[in-house]
């Protein structure tokens, strides 16, 4: 009994460190979202110490140690149909130890319309058959053809005709030709006289043979025999010395760490020189060198990483004079934060505080007006056959006896007089959108 529950308890423990291990990569690659280069099954602290490393879990789902951050947007797919309007998309991806920001609610996807060719292929039809053309021999078998053309009609925007534009049948001129001999091909060394060779003595030779038989000379009409001669010799190669085989020399001493934070590799290695193998002898069987696991226990450099731009701040006036309400420029700013920097990581690189230009109309009365168009949104929902674009035009304060037409620089929130203008927005369908298969992603 006590036996048994000694087993238990081990059995626990295994089960409680095999939980608490996973197993670390070297390498997280971002373009597809994978492990690479294995080190082994470490603690998740012991790995993460190393941003750029990746780990799996028991799910076997690959996450990367760094801070979450998005990918770039990948490559455009391609057009869902390949004639008139459909609609492609392209993606990206949020990797890291956390969730990444979306104030603007960009997702992982984005589907516009797209189109490779404004009309679709129209099959053409074939002509009347062309009449047959000589055969293509003077004596015995040959072959003869007859053509027709892709015109009746004519195809349309890149179509083509189903079928052959040529037919070819056999022909016969009933007119022997004769046969001319040909060589066949040689055939395999003999064996070489002797087993081995004796020292001073003249070498052997060994010979190989042909027939002409490929093809036969005809008797009649006459055909010419092969020229050349069907027996053919070379000296035979000398006998090869007794192989040997090689054997391992003993192991080296491990590498330093392969790193200088976090898990890494030693290796060892051994040469295949005791003795080494020569004269055709095999090879030393198992591997040069083996690996094994190290760990620097010093936590890896953490680059920053910008945090989102704050909302502008309230415009100043850069002298005395006043400039509420008033067509004359202020300044303003806003700032970010460069976050997450931690054990001498690199600092980010560009501007922590950003100043532009600005008008305050911050309570200021004035007129309204219909903005332009906006642009055309992407498709959304990104599949279904309820996909659409939208844009919209605003009612927004009247700013043309300013000297800019760029509404991002004035600041504050004006008193708009929008009487008699409504907000207005077009949509339209997307065309050709991929199916949906359990759920629509936005």
């Amino acid at each position: 009994m006590n036996l048994i529950l000694l087993g238990i308890v081990l059995l626990g423990i295994y089960v409680q460190q095999s939980v608490s291990q996973i197993v670390c990569y070297s390498a997280f690659l971002v373009s597809t979202g994978k492990c690479d280069d294995l080190l082994g099954q470490v603690e998740k602290d012991a790995c993460c110490m190393n941003p750029n490393y990746g780990y799996t879990e028991a799910n076997g789902v690959c996450r990367s140690c760094r801070p979450a951050a998005w990918t770039q947007w990948s490559s455009w797919g391609e057009c869902s149909v390949s004639c008139t309007e459909g609609v492609r998309q392209r993606r990206r991806s949020c990797y890291g130890d956390d969730n990444c920001s979306d104030p603007e609610n960009l997702g992982t996807v984005q589907t516009e319309p797209c189109v490779k060719k404004d009309c679709c292929p129209v099959e053409g039809g074939w002509s009347e058959w062309g009449k047959w053309q000589p055969c293509s021999v003077t004596c015995e078998k040959g072959l003869k053809k007859r053509l027709r053309t892709c015109s009746n009609p004519v195809p349309q925007c890149g179509g083509s005709c189903s079928g052959e534009e040529e037919e070819i049948v056999s022909c016969d001129t009933e007119i022997i030709c004769p046969t001319h001999g040909g060589w066949s091909s040689w055939g395999g060394w003999g064996p070489c006289p002797v087993t081995c060779l004796v020292e001073g003595h003249n070498i052997q030779e060994e010979r190989r043979k042909r027939t002409c038989t490929n093809p036969t000379p005809s008797t009649f009409p006459l055909g010419r025999d092969c020229e050349g001669s069907d027996t053919d010799t070379r000296p035979c190669s000398g006998l090869p010395f007794c192989p040997i085989d090689g054997n391992w020399g003993l192991w080296s001493g491990s590498t330093a760490c392969s790193v200088t934070c976090g898990v890494g590799q030693q290796i060892q290695r051994r040469l295949c020189d005791s003795p080494k193998p020569s004269h055709g002898g095999r090879p030393c069987r198992g591997e040069e060198q083996k690996q094994g696991l190290c760990t620097i226990q010093a936590p890896c450099p953490i680059d920053g990483m910008w945090t989102e731009w704050s909302e502008w701040g309230s415009c100043r006036k850069p002298s005395t004079r006043e400039i509420k309400c008033k067509q004359r420029e202020g300044k303003r700013r806003r700032e970010r934060d460069c976050d997450g920097r931690k054990y001498e990581g690199n600092f980010c690189e560009g501007d922590i505080v950003q100043h532009g230009n600005c008008y305050d109309i911050d309570g200021c009365s004035m007129d309204g007006v219909l903005s332009e168009w906006s642009k055309w949104s992407y498709c959304k929902p990104n599949c279904g056959p309820n996909s659409a674009q939208t844009r919209e035009r605003k009612c927004v304060p009247n700013i043309s006896e300013y000297r800019t037409k760029d509404l991002n620089i004035f600041s504050g929130k004006p008193k708009v007089d929008c009487s008699g203008l409504e907000n207005q927005t077009e949509r339209r369908p997307c065309k050709n959108v991929p199916e949906c298969e359990n759920s629509v992603d936005d």
